[in-house]
């Protein structure tokens, strides 16, 4: 745990974003809970405010309903402040989202080498990762969240052999480097 002494006093926010697998939102609510500031899941809050899933609202209403509704969330979570906010690459690099998102925090980028997300993709898909279709679907999935690493002012960080809290800490460590 990071002690509350050494914790910068900002009004910056701390956005997360990347893929090292389908677990990674868990390591937001752990920063925020570190760093005991509010946690924002923009795709979370799109969930819960349709009552569907991101893939339900794609398949009902098209892609861009979704990206309106990503918009409508994008516009209130940039309003937070001192708040750890975690977006989607895809949300993150459509209609200027990244320069509103830059203009409150820095963006910390998570990856992982390829093979360890693929053996985590494989752990989360269970039999259907043998089923080309869906993992090629998934694939897509990784590669257009890891467009994003293009973007100038991302800092990135390699998760392959880390744990969750060595995640956490290194995430941390890497927001207070930027903002103090």
């Amino acid at each position: 745990m990071i002690p509350t002494q050494i914790l910068p006093v900002t009004d910056r926010n701390l956005i997360i974003t990347g893929y090292t697998g389908p677990y990674q939102p868990m390591i937001g609510r752990r920063v925020a809970q570190m760093l005991r500031m509010p946690y924002v899941n923009i795709d979370l809050q799109i969930e819960e405010r349709n009552g569907m899933s991101l893939e339900e609202i794609r398949t009902l209403y098209g892609e861009s309903r979704l990206k309106t509704l990503e918009t409508e969330v994008v516009t209130e979570a940039v309003l937070h402040r001192n708040a750890v906010i975690r977006v989607g690459g895809q949300t993150l690099i459509h209609n200027r989202n990244y320069e509103r998102f830059m203009e409150t925090g820095p963006v910390i980028c998570l990856v992982a080498e390829l093979d360890a997300v693929l053996q985590s993709l494989h752990l989360s898909l269970g039999a259907r990762y043998h089923d080309p279709n869906e993992r090629a679907l998934a694939v897509g999935h990784i590669q257009r969240e890891w467009g994003v690493r293009k973007l100038e002012g991302i800092h990135e960080i390699n998760t392959t052999y880390m744990t969750e809290t060595q995640i956490a800490e290194r995430v941390i460590n890497e927001w207070q480097a930027v903002v103090v």
